[in-house]
């Protein structure tokens, strides 16, 4: 049994894990890692094998003390991120109906003018995270989900608290910041539901509402109360911190390569094929866990029922093997199988909407100012979700 004792909460490989990680690699794609208890899938064939077999699940566990923790637990419980088939199926099928109903692409004209308006509206110099980045993906699923914009603080506020508990040894303050945040936005989504079942908009809740209500003539296939709640935290939560995060770690590297930066500008390479790139570089969510359900061979290496693996995301994102000059930034790479999105039964279901908000808010501000000068740069002090505190730039015209 190949063993590390890699500490993932220090400083230095929150800071970059990269050179940690391909030494991670180095030593096997399957490491067992000691003070988790679990396995570390750390090249792009691992962790393909394991987020494509079906006898590894995403298998909730509530946080304890469960009855302080219920408000939070509730929310992850009855989403479909936490859950396998036949819930999944269910939940996932309904999801992806409202979704198919052509919302995405509704929403194409208004998202192309609110990345117009914000930034002509920045500051020469500005946070492009707190001025930008952050408020517009919050825009963009509050349109979706037909929430009112004048509420994407709250949301954004919530959303946050509670994706803190997703890193590695929270604190209790981090704990009960997240119930918090779980009662009030659930409380918010209840009325906000109750409205939509009074007053039917054009939005997806509205669509969702209708399948939930509509059921019994559906072949009884619907969202309880409690995951219709959740489904929504959930497409806010993702909706949100992914992009933001996406769009920090892939802009901070855009301006530190300024001949890549370049050929975007120029247009020999397209946004949509540099945006790719973005995500693989640094990637915005390094760890996806899973469960196995029964023994299992992974690359050679037995993992028994009811072990845990953490698919190192980042770490397949730089593996050698999958991508040539790994370790170099390349607007222009083609093919580019990044797991930036996950795969398998998981595969991001609101892909095609952040590609959609990230290649356009991207574009609108490369049009619009020909220099961005990065001053600032802070990381936040979390792995699991990679991202900056601040971006703070001098912005001019073009």
């Amino acid at each position: 049994m190949s063993a590390s004792h890699l500490d993932l909460t220090a400083p230095g490989f929150v800071a970059d894990p990269y050179p940690a990680l391909a030494e991670l690699r180095a030593g096997g794609s399957l490491r067992w890692h000691e003070p988790t208890g679990r396995w570390l899938a750390t090249t792009h064939a691992s962790v393909t094998q394991v987020l494509r077999n079906r006898a590894f699940g995403r298998l909730w566990t509530d946080h304890e003390p469960a009855d302080v923790m219920e408000p939070f637990n509730t929310l992850h419980r009855n989403q479909l991120m936490e859950n396998e088939p036949p819930e999944h199926t269910r939940m996932r099928r309904l999801l992806a109906g409202a979704f198919g109903r052509g919302h995405v692409e509704r929403l194409r004209p208004g998202i192309e003018t609110l990345a117009a308006e914000m930034v002509d509206r920045l500051e020469p110099r500005s946070d492009l995270l707190a001025d930008f980045a952050e408020p517009f993906p919050v825009f963009v699923i509050a349109d979706l989900l037909g929430f009112p914009r004048t509420d994407h603080e709250l949301l954004r506020d919530w959303s946050q608290a509670i994706v803190h508990m997703y890193e590695s040894d929270v604190d209790d303050a981090t704990r009960a910041a997240a119930v918090e945040a779980s009662v009030s936005f659930a409380a918010y989504v209840r009325e906000v539901v109750e409205h939509r079942r009074r007053t039917p908009g054009d939005d997806l809740v509205t669509d969702l509402v209708a399948a939930r209500d509509d059921a019994d003539g559906g072949g009884g296939q619907k969202l309880s109360d409690d995951e219709l709640v959740a489904t929504v935290v959930l497409l806010l939560n993702a909706g949100h911190e992914a992009s933001v995060n996406t769009f920090g770690n892939g802009l901070v590297a855009l301006l530190g390569h300024p001949e890549q930066e370049a050929r975007v500008r120029s247009g020999e390479v397209e946004v949509a094929t540099a945006l790719e790139e973005l995500i693989r570089f640094d990637a915005p969510l390094q760890l996806f866990e899973r469960t196995a359900t029964s023994d299992v061979e992974v690359d050679g290496q037995t993992v028994r029922a009811g072990e845990v693996v953490a698919c190192l995301m980042g770490s397949a994102n730089r593996d050698p093997e999958a991508f040539e000059h790994a370790d170099a930034f390349d607007v222009s790479r083609d093919p580019n199988p990044h797991v930036g999105f996950g795969m398998g039964l998981h595969f991001c279901l609101g892909a095609p909407l952040a590609r959609l908000e990230l290649q356009i808010s991207l574009r609108a501000l490369l049009a619009r100012y020909g220099s961005i000068e990065l001053l600032d740069a802070p990381r936040r002090p979390t792995w699991v979700l990679r991202g900056y505190e601040s971006l703070v730039c001098d912005l001019t015209e073009a």
